[in-house]
């Protein structure tokens, strides 16, 4: 068997990953499986394995190794509930995805996971590979994970604070493979949930949803504050449910107000990254499980994504 002849099967079948060693009749492989997902590492131990077999190979050993991928995380967070923290942390997921990045999802929501019904990936439950979970695949071109995969549908999770975060690392420690970036759906609030993940996992950087009204806006400073106690820096504030155009006529009006994020992006000195209107194409699209961002004709939650995405490259 000519270990040349060899080198050049095995490379063709692992994309240049693997390096073969001969000895008689014994082949052994080095393959590099570095930003390989589970599922990719055994499609190419398998093909290297063949490559070695149609050589001639009498017994093949393949050795597989991986550098640790080093990943950011993106926290997508708010002061309160039900200002659309979930559906824009998703679409921004999916945006940075159909923008060429590696991406995966975080459900982190504990008390209120709504990721797979937005990614359409209700009901499937992710797997395990040694002790570690294997995100779930999307029809969006992102894995991800949440913890109402984990639990029985309906059932509320009444969990302390540790409990909790250690649920939680384990869907932020899982096997990302090459993703680079996680999205992070934080819980609404400033709990301890919430102060326990941004300390440990330390995020590149938080974006705040709020609405445009007084009432949210309390508590997205109170949001801002607890990251910048964290050290974690602001990328930027989102207006979410701003301006309402009447399907029939046309008129836009302003229930939740307009403008009000933008102003204290401004008064507290941060950057402010758009607003996404109160539209009900986007809660029936996203009911439906498809994200308005994976449309080619987005153009509400692209440009916020661009900016995210220019300010990830700065980093």
């Amino acid at each position: 068997m000519n270990e040349q002849e060899l080198q050049a099967r095995v490379d063709a079948a692992s994309e240049g990953r693997a390096r073969a060693r001969v000895d008689g009749g014994r082949v052994g492989i080095v393959l590099d499986a570095t930003g390989l997902s589970a599922a990719q590492r055994d499609e190419a131990e398998q093909a290297v394995r063949r490559a070695a077999a149609d050589a001639g190979a009498s017994e093949v050993r393949v050795a597989v190794t991986a550098e640790r991928v080093r990943r950011r995380l993106v926290a997508i967070a708010s002061g309160k509930g039900g200002v659309g923290k979930s559906t824009l942390a998703a679409n921004l997921a999916v945006a940075l995805a159909r923008g060429g990045g590696r991406v995966g999802l975080v459900d982190a929501d504990i008390y209120g996971p709504s990721q797979p019904r937005l990614m359409a990936a209700e009901g499937v439950r992710p797997e395990a590979r040694d002790k570690q979970l294997l995100p779930v695949p999307t029809p969006y071109g992102l894995p991800m994970l949440s913890i109402g995969q984990l639990v029985e549908p309906g059932r509320a999770l009444a969990w302390r604070g540790p409990m909790a975060a250690g649920a939680l690392g384990q869907l932020v420690e899982a096997d990302w493979g090459a993703a680079d970036t996680l999205v992070l759906d934080l819980p609404p609030g400033t709990g301890d949930v919430q102060l326990t993940m941004v300390q440990k996992y330390k995020p590149a950087g938080a974006v705040i949803v709020s609405t445009p009204q007084d009432l949210a806006l309390i508590d997205a400073r109170r949001a801002i504050d607890l990251f910048n106690t964290a050290g974690v820096p602001i990328i930027g504030l989102v207006e979410n449910m701003a301006g309402y155009a009447c399907p029939h006529c046309g008129e836009v009006s302003d229930p939740f107000g307009r403008g009000g994020a933008e102003a204290e992006a401004e008064r507290l000195g941060v950057p402010f990254l758009g607003r996404v209107p109160l539209d009900i194409a986007i809660r029936t699209a996203s009911d439906a499980g498809k994200p308005p961002a994976a449309a080619d004709d987005d153009r509400i939650f692209a440009p916020v994504a661009a900016q995210l995405r220019d300010w990830l490259a700065t980093r």
